[in-house]
C-alpha cells in the first residue's frame, strides 16, 4: 500500500525531481516559490548533486543550459518576473536542443504585482515567450499530487525529445498542501547523448551553438525543430474530462482553477444545469481536438481563468464556430470561488433553459 505523506506543492515538485534523477538545481529566490530551493539547497547535497543559488534569474538560465549541455539532467525554478528574465536562455536551448525542466509558479502581474496566485503567464509559456520560432512542452498540475507526477514526467519528456519543458504552477498549488504519495515514481532512464560535451576523448568534438549564418542552415534547423514539435503534438497531448457527453455547458479550465470548475460543475448538477468540465493538462501540445469533438454537438464553452482570458484564445481555435465560446475570468491574483462560477453559470444557462422549456 502507497505510503501518504503531507507536502506543499513545492516541496512536492522538487522531490519528484530529485526521485527522477535531477543532477543540479540552479535558481534565484523569488515569492511564491521559495519553498523549491530552500528544499533543494537542503536535499540536493544530501544526495551527492549540485545545488547553486545563482546571482539572478539570467545566471540561473544559463546555469541550466550548461549543465544540459554536458549531458546532466538539469532544472531551475521561478515565478512570473523571473521568468521573464529567463526567455532569451530558454529562446537558445530550444535552438540548441537542451533538454531541462523550467518550473513556474506563477503570481500576479503584470510587472512585480504581488505575490498571489495567477494564470497571467499562459501566452508567455504557451507561445515560446523568447524570441523565434520555439515551443517548450507546457504541463499544468491541478493538484499537488500532480505538482509531483508532472514534474517527475516534465524529466522524461526533456530527455526523450531534447526539449525544455515547463511546469506552468500557481502560488496557491505550490503554497497548499495535501496528502500525496511518492513511492510509484521512480528514476527515468535516459537516453544516450552523443551530441554532449563531455571532453572529446578520441573522438571528433561537439560543438552547441545557436548562431547559423552560412546558407540556409539556421532554416534547415528551424524545420527541424517544427518536425519534433509536430511529434509531440501527436504523442504528447495530455487532458481529462467530466460529465461532458450530454452535458449543454462545458467550462474549460487548468490548474488549480481546474479545482474550483470542477466543484461548479458538481453543483451545477444538483440544480439540474447539465454542466460538464474539460481540464488540459499540456497547456501545450493543446487538447484541441477534444473540444473540436464536443462542439460538433449544440453546447456553450466557458472558459475560466486566473486572467484576463488568455487560454479562451485557444478554446475558441479548437471549437472554430462550433459554438459559442465565453470567458470568465479573475486577475491581479484573484482567486474565483466556487460559488461565484456557479453564479455565472446560472447567468448563462438559465436564460438557456427557460428557450428550451
Amino acid at each position: 500500500m502507497s505510503e501518504k505523506i503531507l507536502m506543499c506543492g513545492n516541496e512536492a515538485l522538487s522531490e519528484a525531481a530529485i526521485i527522477a534523477g535531477v543532477d543540479a538545481y540552479f535558481g534565484y529566490p523569488i515569492t511564491p516559490q521559495n519553498e523549491v530551493p530552500a528544499y533543494m539547497a537542503r536535499r540536493m547535497p544530501q544526495e551527492g548533486r549540485v545545488f547553486l543559488q545563482s546571482e539572478s534569474e539570467l545566471a540561473a538560465i544559463n546555469m541550466v543550459f550548461g549543465a544540459a549541455a554536458a549531458g546532466k539532467l538539469a532544472m531551475t525554478s521561478s515565478s512570473s518576473p523571473g521568468i521573464s528574465l529567463m526567455q532569451e536562455g530558454i529562446s537558445y536551448m530550444c535552438a540548441a536542443q537542451m533538454p531541462a525542466v523550467v518550473v513556474n509558479v506563477m503570481r500576479g502581474g503584470p510587472g512585480l504585482g504581488n505575490i498571489s496566485p495567477s494564470q497571467g503567464d499562459y501566452f508567455q509559456a504557451t507561445r515560446g515567450g523568447g524570441h523565434g520560432d520555439y515551443r517548450t512542452i507546457v504541463l499544468a498540475p491541478g493538484s499537488v499530487q500532480e505538482m509531483a507526477d508532472l514534474t517527475h514526467k516534465a524529466f522524461e519528456l526533456a530527455d526523450l525529445y531534447r526539449i525544455v519543458v515547463m511546469v506552468l504552477a500557481d502560488g496557491l498549488l505550490g503554497q497548499m498542501m495535501e496528502p500525496i504519495t511518492l513511492d510509484h515514481l521512480k528514476p527515468i532512464k535516459t537516453k544516450a547523448k552523443p551530441w554532449a560535451l563531455t571532453g572529446a576523448k578520441g573522438r571528433k568534438q561537439n560543438i552547441i551553438k545557436t548562431l547559423l549564418l552560412q546558407g540556409n542552415e539556421l532554416e534547415v534547423l528551424n524545420l527541424k525543430l517544427q518536425e519534433v514539435y509536430r511529434q509531440i503534438g501527436d504523442e504528447q497531448t495530455r487532458y481529462d474530462t467530466y460529465q461532458v457527453e450530454d452535458a449543454d455547458i462545458i467550462l474549460v479550465a487548468y490548474g488549480i482553477t481546474s479545482k474550483i470548475t470542477r466543484a461548479a460543475v458538481s453543483k451545477a448538477r444538483q440544480k439540474g444545469i447539465k454542466a460538464g468540465w474539460v481540464r488540459p493538462i499540456t497547456l501545450w501540445p493543446f487538447p484541441s481536438k477534444v473540444l473540436t469533438e464536443l462542439a460538433k454537438e449544440p453546447r456553450i464553452f466557458l472558459a475560466v481563468e486566473m486572467s484576463n482570458g488568455q487560454m479562451v484564445e485557444d478554446v475558441r481555435l479548437a471549437v472554430g464556430g462550433g459554438g459559442p465560446v465565453l470567458f470568465y475570468g479573475r486577475a491581479g491574483g484573484a482567486v474565483p470561488t466556487v460559488d461565484e462560477v456557479l453564479e455565472h453559470i446560472e447567468k448563462i444557462m438559465l436564460p438557456e433553459v427557460m428557450k428550451k422549456a
